[in-house]
């Protein structure tokens, strides 16, 4: 609660409010989307559901040496960062599944976490072996 430390910066807070809380509609906009696109195509990938309630916790409101404005922000900071912790994994899982090849690499480009065990980009030999010489020993028996 940083904001707690800079009184002066009272007005420009309370300016910043429509613009935080609007795009509270946009994450509940976007946990919907998500999670039927969850739903139904990891069903039909096959692969397994993400755990919701690992990535989107909301307690803090239980503290109560807060007040009640620090209490909603914490609720909507638990909820939006939440719900984009559990869309990156479940966006990974989909890379995973549909393209686990890793980015060019350079300096200006942080490597996503969850591609560590992709194949390296450009080396079609590894491809090769990790993706299509399972396809074709399943054709072929």
């Amino acid at each position: 609660m940083e904001y707690k430390k800079y009184p002066e910066r009272e007005l420009s807070s309370i300016l910043s409010i429509p613009f935080i809380w609007g795009m509270f509609i946009f994450f509940i906009v976007f946990d919907i989307a998500l999670e039927i696109y969850h739903q139904i195509s990891f069903r039909i990938f096959q692969l397994p559901l993400v755990d919701r309630k690992k990535y989107i916790k909301i307690d803090r409101h239980k503290l109560n040496y807060l007040s009640f404005p620090d209490k909603l922000r914490c609720v909507y900071c638990g909820y939006a960062n939440g719900v984009l912790a559990y869309a990156v994994k479940i966006t990974g899982d989909t890379e995973e599944y549909w393209c686990a090849i890793k980015h060019e690499s350079n300096d200006s480009f942080i490597e996503p976490p969850h591609q560590k065990d992709f194949v390296e980009f450009g080396d079609e030999a590894e491809f090769v072996n990790r993706f299509l010489n399972d396809k074709e020993s399943l054709t072929t028996d």
